[in-house]
């Protein structure tokens, strides 16, 4: 294959699974700037990657695979503290829940639970939250189907109980 052609196919590959990209920059950057940095350089080592991708498998897995590896050693190269952007204004696409169904704010909080998940666990819920399956979410994290299935129910835990510590502290009730 010519490298016309080669980046032809790399184009329209990048272009069908954009918003693998954009949830992934707005999950692990705050500013603009810095999603701009992060797609840039996540897209430059997707291209040099590119010779070591197998068609016999999924695009987007193998996509996810690289750019949660460039986003979380970016994020820790900067140093960045926590202060990541809203869970509520990333790009993730959550099950849609009628309006009455965060009166007392449960879903806003849980969306600051997640945020401020590490890195790994961020990214194993956002995949979850995608409806990946374990197996998917196993291949592009880089471990077994089994590991992911336990980390994401320990993480499930995690978050309930913080859920009920939130509203036991808010509310006197359990």
């Amino acid at each position: 294959m010519d490298n016309s052609t080669a980046q032809h196919d790399f184009v329209q590959l990048m272009a069908a699974n954009k918003g693998i990209l954009l949830k992934i920059c707005n999950a692990y950057c705050t500013s603009k700037a810095d999603r701009e940095d992060l797609a840039q350089e996540i897209i430059f080592t997707l291209w040099k990657a590119n010779s070591t991708y197998n068609p016999d498998y999924k695009f987007s897995t193998w996509m996810y695979r690289v750019a949660l590896n460039v986003a979380i050693s970016y994020y820790r190269s900067t140093k960045k503290t926590r202060n990541t952007i809203p869970f509520t204004e990333m790009h993730i696409d959550l099950p849609d829940l009628p309006a009455e169904a965060d009166a007392g704010g449960g879903i806003a909080l849980l969306h600051r639970h997640i945020a401020a998940l590490p890195e790994l666990d961020r990214a194993l819920i956002i995949l979850y939250f995608e409806e990946k399956t374990y197996r998917e979410i196993a291949d592009i994290i880089g471990i077994t189907e089994t590991n992911a299935a336990t980390k994401i129910s320990r993480i499930k835990e995690k978050l309930k109980q913080q859920m009920r510590n939130t509203q036991t502290k808010a509310y006197g009730r359990p």
